[in-house]
């Protein structure tokens, strides 16, 4: 929560953000000076999983303040008293202070308005039916911005409450501004008919609480019942009470009430008379041939919509046929014998009834006192009665029916009856209409329990819900006169979960039984992967081994989505909507996501957890976007997938990073590092060597006669893996940036389950040619030129780059160790660079780039991206350039210039076309795929014509 204010800024602060003095309005009643309501939205974004600011969903809404930062809640005369009389529920919230009545003694103290904001946004939503705690307030940099963080369950409520907690602050402040005014009751009713809507139903949402106990994720796929259980090939799914499992012809049955009477009936089972008509003439002469009374209802309704009972006359069939026919889909009306008794509701699931309750229609006891109305007043004045499906009761509404049948009954909607007398105010039990239940689970006998059962196997479903008039369930209907009158497919819970009588049914159980049999999972194991630099390598790299293994892998990443090797979806995909993607693909059994800073602020993760966490190192890109402006504020915003990670999961960390190996506090699960050093005495190598030696697990290098090679430390044993110039990806051991993404690789693979031999094979089997890893360090042949093409987009990166085509660049053995002119080493051929940084890294990011560029190329070209991010044509170019002259100044620098080719393939041919055979021309690219056609398209000129693939054509990497 946010600090209380110091009384001393209280008193003192008279300025506001500008330096004036701040507005204050005419005094009001009281005599007291009030401040001008200033308080506004900047931004609000929906944090849809683990996220920067905490681990479950919330709202983070970018608040100004404007002059209320200098008017604390208890300098504004009335504001506290008049918000608690608004809403006296506040005095539950503990604030930071850990107690009831927290926040409500932060009011009386003095807070900033933010904070104020943050606690009305929480109770607007628990006020509208919908429980959230958590919430906290953190100034946003500058003056008087602030970043109010609040829980929520349905994204819209959740929107709509903090809007309104900005205009209940406002109209606090002023109460007579006419700007600014505020109705509290007309605007929480609209909340709540908000919340109502956008809500799960009863039943949906019983499923989906048993579903959140067992630990089973959950998925909405529309704004209302479809929702999915599970992820990939383990996921089911629901829309209402219907599940994966509830048969379409069962359910096309159940809708065909004529077809479900003739079923039970022949199969022996107490139905009453029945016949199908299509016209109000037809359903008199139904009528006169099964006999009063009777009933008329749709052939396919439901909720007992246009169902009308006990009808003794043919007018009164006639009276009632226009409404069955209007509810009826099919334009078919049923008419049937009329069983009197009461109305019971028999839940099978899984042809085993799971509970039994007797409805009873809405209604009203009179009292002498007061009329039908008043009395149906009273009775939704019930705490227990909301709006629709709002709460365990419906408020009942008198409309022109119950009035009909209010008069039928020989009184009006105005009248006083006399004290005792019963009016019945609905036809059907249904709870929808106001209705109530009884739990009569317990009392149902065996016979009555073995014909519900029956007739949810003749109809074939899964869910069923039984209805039975009789004078009781406790008696066998074939005794005493009854039957079943109606089998419904997708059958509320209501009743059973929150029976107004009697004990609640835990009815969803079974549901979830029949869905995810106990010892069966219904997650997936998921690798994320994050970092500054070598993420989708990585994840590359991951998916690789473990789709080598047999596992059909699901993996996204700033290339796309790719699923068993084919490219779904194309684009920058390392956000959370792509990972909510892969997570409803049926047949992914292994989800890799790549993880992105942007993502994570912009969204949070999408999803709960992760299994396995792989973080590969921290460095300054992208500071200076989204309030990130620190090394440490940017750890902080990647280790969200470490906190994402369950007990059973492992988080793969970097222990040559401080930023990453810090992160290992923050997992609840177990940390698998890996490191590059090789010395006792590098951070790194220490790090790992007093993790193994507490039990620990750690892939780390370590040198040989043969070279490196890549071992796995697991307490006090060893385990050889591979050695490193075998890895197609690293060169020959020269590309070390791909040597600490195999390192990483091969933890997480292990942490998956991958066997060692699991892990050699995949690596030895993956390359970084152009349809594996596309500008990833990929490695092209034109006409004698050695050509590299990659995304090096930011300062360490171009580091990593530039220690690559050093190695590269090395001269033959026989020369080896000879100094060039510029006292560098002496290299075969000339270095080439066609180097570009995006334009919203910072300016000195910028120059950096261009310095360190400059120490590894012999010639330089910048480019600019297509996107120039808010930049203007030649500017980032400029600094780039400026950083190239500046390693010429110091002397550190082999490229005596940088020439600015902005165009991207216009820098790419000056290139090709001044590099002779024996050079190396290295492109960091911004579009790979026209990179890779120039370039292909010149080595085919240089072979007389020869064709190349075209990754138009090739869009999937291989394996």
């Amino acid at each position: 929560m946010a600090k209380t204010p110091p009384v001393a800024r209280r008193k003192a602060a008279t300025t506001d953000s500008n330096g004036s003095k701040p507005r204050r309005r005419a005094s009001d009643a009281t005599g007291a000076a009030r401040p001008e309501p200033t308080l506004r939205i900047l931004e609000t974004r929906i944090l849809r999983g683990p996220n920067y600011w905490a681990r479950e969903p919330v709202i983070r809404m970018l608040v100004d303040l404007g002059i209320l930062e200098s008017f604390p809640s208890n300098t504004i005369a009335n504001f506290t008293d008049t918000l608690l009389e608004l809403m006296p529920t506040l005095e539950d919230h503990a604030c930071s202070l850990g107690r009831r009545g927290g926040f409500v003694t932060r009011l009386r103290d003095g807070t900033w308005m933010g904070h104020v904001a943050e606690h009305i946004a929480l109770e607007f939503q628990n006020l509208a039916g919908t429980d959230v705690r958590h919430g906290k307030t953190r100034s946003a940099g500058p003056t008087g911005h602030y970043n109010c963080i609040y829980e929520y369950r349905e994204e819209q409520v959740g929107i709509r409450a903090g809007i309104m907690a900005v205009g209940l602050v406002n109209y606090l402040v002023a109460p007579t501004d006419p700007a600014h005014m505020f109705d509290f009751a007309t605007e929480l009713e609209e909340l709540i008919s908000l919340a109502e809507r956008r809500a799960f139903g009863p039943s949906t949402q019983a499923l989906i609480d048993e579903a959140v106990s067992r630990d089973i994720p959950f998925i909405r796929l529309d704004r209302h019942s479809l929702v999915q259980f599970g992820h990939g090939i383990h996921q089911q799914r629901i829309r209402a009470t219907m599940t994966s499992r509830t048969s379409a012809i069962g359910v096309d049955i159940a809708s065909d009430k004529s077809l479900t009477n003739r079923l039970l009936d022949s199969a022996g089972l107490p139905v009453p008379k029945a016949d199908v008509v299509e016209d109000e003439e037809a359903a008199v002469a139904a009528a006169n041939r099964i006999g009063y009374p009777c009933v008329v209802k749709p052939l396919d309704g439901n909720h007992g919509r246009g169902v009308h009972l006990d009808l003794r006359t043919a007018d009164a069939v006639r009276a009632a046929f226009p409404e069955a026919l209007r509810q009826s889909r099919s334009g078919d009306v049923v008419v049937e014998t009329y069983i009197s008794g009461n109305d019971y509701r028999c839940l099978v699931i899984g042809g085993k009834v799971a509970a039994i309750a007797e409805r009873v229609p809405a209604s009203v006891t009179a009292d002498g006192e007061h009329t039908v109305r008043q009395l149906v007043d009273i009775a939704n004045a019930d705490p227990r009665r909301g709006i629709g499906h709002e709460k365990v009761l419906t408020r009942i509404k008198l409309d022109a029916a119950a009035e009909e049948l209010v008069r039928a009954q020989g009184f009006g909607p105005d009248d006083v009856p006399p004290e005792g007398t019963w009016i019945k105010l609905a036809l059907t039990g249904n709870m929808s209409t106001g209705g109530t239940s009884i739990d009569r689970t317990f009392e149902a006998h065996p016979d009555n329990v073995e014909i519900a059962e029956t007739a949810a196997r003749i109809v074939g479903l899964d869910v069923a819900g039984i209805d039975f008039i009789c004078p009781d369930i406790a008696t066998p209907v074939r005794e005493t006169g009854g039957g079943i009158v109606e089998v419904n497919a997708a059958p509320g819970f209501r009743m059973h979960t929150n029976p107004t009588e009697g004990e609640p049914q835990y009815v969803a159980k079974p549901v979830i039984d029949s869905l995810f049999p106990p010892g069966t999972t219904a997650r997936i194991p998921i690798v994320a992967v994050t970092g500054t630099n070598g993420k989708t390598t990585t994840v590359r790299m991951i998916a690789h081994i473990l789709k080598l293994m047999g596992r059909r892998v699901g993996m996204t990443s700033t290339d796309g989505i790719v699923v068993d090797g084919r490219l779904m979806k194309k684009g920058d995909m390392s956000g959370p909507k792509s990972a909510q993607m892969v997570l409803q693909n049926p047949t992914v059994d292994t989800a890799v996501f790549e993880v992105a800073r942007g993502g994570i602020l912009r969204e949070g993760l999408g999803y709960d957890r992760n299994d396995v966490a792989v973080v590969t190192n921290i460095s300054g890109d992208h500071l200076g976007l989204g309030g990130i402006d620190s090394l440490g504020q940017l750890a902080n915003v990647k280790a969200v997938i470490v906190e994402a990670v369950p007990r059973p999961g492992t988080a793969v960390l970097n222990a040559d990073d401080s930023y990453v190996y810090r992160m290992g506090r923050h997992s609840r699960g177990s940390v698998a590092l890996f490191s590059m050093s090789t010395t006792k005495g590098e951070d790194g190598f220490d790090r790992v060597d007093g993790h193994t030696r507490r039990g620990g697990a750690a892939f780390c290098l370590q040198n040989t006669p043969q070279g490196q090679l890549i071992v796995l430390r697991h307490g006090p044993r060893t385990m050889p893996v591979l050695y490193t110039h075998l890895i197609p990806a690293t060169f020959g051991g020269q590309a070390r940036m791909n040597v600490a993404n195999a390192l990483a690789a091969a933890a997480a693979a292990w942490a998956c389950g991958a066997h060692l031999h699991d892990i050699r094979q995949g690596l030895r089997t993956f390359s970084t040619s152009f349809f594996q890893a596309p500008g990833r360090l990929n490695l092209l042949d034109v006409g004698g030129v050695r050509v590299v093409i990659d995304y090096c987009h930011n300062v360490d990166g171009m580091r990593n780059l530039a220690d690559f085509v050093e190695r590269m660049m090395v001269d033959s053995p026989t020369k080896a160790g000879r100094i060039g002119p510029s006292g560098k080493p002496a290299r075969a051929g000339r270095a080439i660079g066609v180097i570009g940084i995006p334009g919203d890294r910072r300016d000195d990011d910028q120059r950096e780039y261009g310095a360190i560029a400059a120490t590894a190329f012999d010639e330089i070209i910048v480019r600019e991206d297509k996107n120039l991010r808010g930049r203007q044509p030649g500017e980032t170019a400029g600094h780039v350039v400026e950083g190239v002259r500046r390693a010429r100044d110091e002397g550190t620098a082999r490229a005596a210039k940088a020439d600015k080719v902005l165009h991207e393939m216009s820098a790419v041919r000056t290139a090709l076309r001044r590099a002779g055979p024996g050079d190396l021309v290295v492109c960091c690219v911004d579009d790979a795929i026209a990179v890779y056609r120039e370039a292909m398209a010149r080595a085919g000129e240089a072979r007389g014509g020869t064709a190349f693939a075209d990754p138009g054509e090739l869009e999937a990497p291989e394996g």
